[in-house]
């Protein structure tokens, strides 16, 4: 007899964990490869956490903690919000949550009903919409071009609204896979937007701390109405510890604590406790987003004399959107080519965006700089 699958398992897969199977099963057979697929940083967690970690596996009984986890570590990310963007914001807002994976299902689940609509750009992040697919809330995705950065506008949300209503909005700024960020009034703008039509806005500020020019603007700034999504994975590069955050509105404070408590229980005891001395290893932190800044222009300079000239522009986050449509109309072929010829692996424009993703596809400089240079050069061959 042939059980059933639930429709909310169906859904599309997120294609750059493929690409990192692929790769990894290319280097143990004993081929060399070169990760340029991953949004993750190369180097570990700072000194700083590894300490604190350590002192709370001695000390500590590690065990659960409230929902919306320990108040040390609520009362941090507080003051972080205070000393970086100058917003006051009440730790009984702050909710420690699984990784921002964790923060987004919490939120989705509780600011849409099943059958809403939330838009969001495409190219976007995947699990955006997978997230929101499993969950039966329909995706909204908005194509956007380089002319606005590849971001959201009030004047696309619009037009988006002439097909169906709009629910939800989610923004991401620096964004992934492109890396372009919104001006801070361009988010007043979306920010104010969205409250004044009742459209809760949900700000994926997740690339927060790793910019090249003026810092990333927080949606707390221009709303009160805003879900604020961040996470210690990428700035903090912490990924493996699964430790994000939300900030709350107040009217989704009781609904997300009742359930964080049924779905998670908490989120890791340990990584909260060492994520309380994230905020002062900043200078060791800051010297990963100088060597990303490094890779970052070494990319802009060898891909298009490389034959890769429509990049994005890559104002914050570690990932360049490439157009290779002269050279491809299969950008999943162009990619299984490239690892198999070059052992250079990059991710399809078809996991950011399925209506125009076969032409493009990301390329992550999160990693060590000579990896970065090697794999550019290896690019360059394998486009001649």
């Amino acid at each position: 007899m042939s059980l059933k699958i639930a429709r909310r398992g169906q859904i599309p897969p997120f294609i750059v964990m493929d690409v990192l199977r692929a790769a990894n099963e290319r280097a143990a057979a004993g081929a060399d490869v070169l990760h340029l697929e991953i949004g993750q940083p190369s180097t570990g967690a700072p000194q700083g956490v590894i300490a604190a970690a350590k002192r709370a596996l001695d000390t500590d009984l590690l065990g659960y903690t409230d929902a919306f986890g320990i108040p040390a570590l609520r009362q941090r990310l507080a003051e972080h919000y205070l000393d970086t963007y100058g917003v006051a914001v009440d730790p009984a807002r702050v909710v420690a949550t699984p990784g921002s994976s964790g923060g987004f299902i919490l939120a989705f689940l509780a600011a849409f009903e099943p059958g809403d609509r939330v838009a969001l750009a495409a190219p976007g992040y995947p699990a955006y919409r997978n997230i929101l697919i499993a969950l039966d809330i329909e995706p909204v995705e908005i194509p956007a071009g380089p002319e606005t950065g590849y971001q959201p506008t009030p004047e696309l949300l619009e037009k988006a609204r002439e097909q169906g209503r709009i629910d939800g909005l989610i923004v991401a700024s620096p964004a992934n896979p492109t890396g372009t960020m919104l001006t801070p009034d361009a988010l007043r703008d979306l920010a104010v937007y969205c409250h004044d039509e009742g459209i809760r806005l949900i700000s994926d500020e997740i690339y927060h701390g790793i910019e090249y020019g003026p810092q990333a603007a927080t949606a707390l700034t221009y709303s009160d109405s805003a879900v604020v999504v961040n996470s210690f994975s990428k700035y903090f590069a912490m990924t493996g510890w699964r430790l994000g955050w939300l900030i709350l509105p107040e009217d989704m404070l009781r609904p997300i604590e009742c359930l964080a408590q049924s779905l998670f229980i908490n989120a890791s005891t340990l990584a909260q406790h060492a994520a309380c001395a994230a905020f002062d290893c900043r200078e060791e932190l800051d010297l990963n987003v100088e060597r990303y800044r490094r890779n970052r222009d070494i990319m802009l300079e060898t891909l298009p004399a490389a034959g890769l000239t429509e990049l994005s522009q890559a104002d914050g986050a570690f990932y360049i959107y490439a157009d290779v449509g002269c050279y491809t109309n299969d950008s999943a072929e162009f990619c299984r080519r490239l690892l198999a010829e070059t052992g250079v692996a990059i991710t399809p424009g078809l996991d950011f965006d399925p209506m125009r993703g076969n032409r493009f596809v990301r390329l992550s400089f999160a990693g060590d700089t000579e990896i970065i240079g090697e794999a550019t050069a290896r690019i360059g061959q394998f486009l001649r």
